[in-house]
């Protein structure tokens, strides 16, 4: 006797997602279901990168199918990223479904180099990512990606992306010379950044995540204002120094209704290269208790590396120059989180909001 596809359906709305910690959102159309008897396969739809598959959500997914009188048989995963909802008054840009930037109350925390890891194990996990880099005054993108070539000029002022290990990317670094500094004032940087985002033709992007300047003055305040953001992303160190302005930071995308997708903490332990002794120089689980403070999602930690900062120095970021690394696997887990905190987002109903025009009597 054959298994009924309600009972299918129903032993999969009963499993608890793992990464997203909501029930699977299933229906008959977009989930396939192939039933033998009582062996049921089935494809999954997940609102995130599943390229590897997720060994402890098919084993739930299994024992939910026995739990109901199914033998399970094959389970797929396929990816079907949405496009989430971004402030008020806004809309998300053409051929970008999520932008998502990643912030800190100050420099020199690791942010960058945060930023381009974690869009390189998005791509490695099966998203198509871009990578804007708005610091104008200081662009490190180029020089971590590996990459010097100019934009494509394309018809009606657009710029073709600079590819790198699999990314697409544009920053100020690929415009200007290398030791040429950006002497421009306020608002021609934030026109520059505009532009940069505005007149790129991403291809068809999940993520573009922006690589923001350091601290919360003008520039960083008009961007979290005038980019169609899904969310934000906070990278500090454990030091109460960098907390203090990660606070900030923080509190400055709350201000302008820009869900916080977590708080990631770098920097968090040196593993000395020579004898592997671990010591938080800077301090412990203090971005994991910023997290708490505020009520957002702990991303996860990452260490204080010799190699990190040689690698991507080097144009090839850990994740693509080691990726069975420790901290290859850190940053994939903190790229998992951070995807999975985009799927439970409202979706995008900016289409369905009607546009007011304003006549004269």
């Amino acid at each position: 006797m054959s298994v009924n596809p309600d009972r299918v359906l129903a032993a999969l709305e009963s499993v608890l997602d793992p990464n997203t910690r909501k029930s699977l959102a299933v229906t008959p159309e977009t989930c396939d279901i192939r039933i033998e008897g009582q062996r049921v396969s089935v494809t999954v739809p997940l609102g995130y990168p599943a390229h590897n598959g997720d060994s402890e959500l098919q084993q739930r997914i299994e024992t939910a199918l026995r739990d109901h009188g199914c033998e399970p048989g094959e389970i797929r995963f396929v990816t079907r990223i949405g496009t989430h909802a971004v402030q008020t008054g806004l809309r998300p840009l053409p051929n970008v479904r999520n932008i998502i930037a990643v912030a800190s109350g100050k420099g020199g925390v690791g942010k960058s180099t945060t930023s381009v890891n974690v869009a390189l194990a998005l791509s490695q996990q099966g998203a198509r990512v871009g990578l804007l880099d708005a610091d104008i005054y200081g662009p490190s993108v180029p020089i971590m990606l590996g990459v010097s070539e100019k934009p494509a000029n394309l018809e009606n002022k657009m710029m073709g992306p600079v590819v790198g290990h699999g990314i697409q990317a544009n920053s100020i670094g690929f415009l200007i010379d290398e030791d040429a500094p950006a002497i421009w004032r306020g608002p021609m940087v934030t026109q520059a950044l505009t532009q940069l985002l505005t007149q790129t033709r991403w291809d068809n992007l999940d993520y573009l995540i922006i690589d923001m300047p350091p601290g919360t003055g003008d520039i960083a305040l008009t961007l979290s204002q005038k980019v169609p953001l899904t969310g934000a992303v906070i990278v500090t160190t454990p030091q109460d120094l960098a907390l203090a302005d990660a606070r900030r930071g923080l509190r400055m995308f709350q201000k302008v209704n820009v869900p916080v997708l977590g708080i990631i903490e770098n920097m968090s332990v040196h593993i000395c290269s020579n004898c592997g002794h671990a010591e938080h120089i800077f301090g412990e689980h203090g971005g994991r208790e910023m997290a708490a403070q505020y009520h957002v999602p702990w991303l996860g930690a990452l260490p204080l590396q010799m190699k990190i900062r040689s690698q991507t120095d080097s144009g090839r970021p850990t994740v693509v120059a080691d990726p069975d690394s420790d901290a290859a696997q850190a940053y994939h887990a903190i790229a998992r989180a951070l995807a999975a905190n985009v799927a439970i987002l409202p979706p995008d109903r900016s289409a369905f909001t009607p546009t007011v025009v304003a006549r004269k009597s």
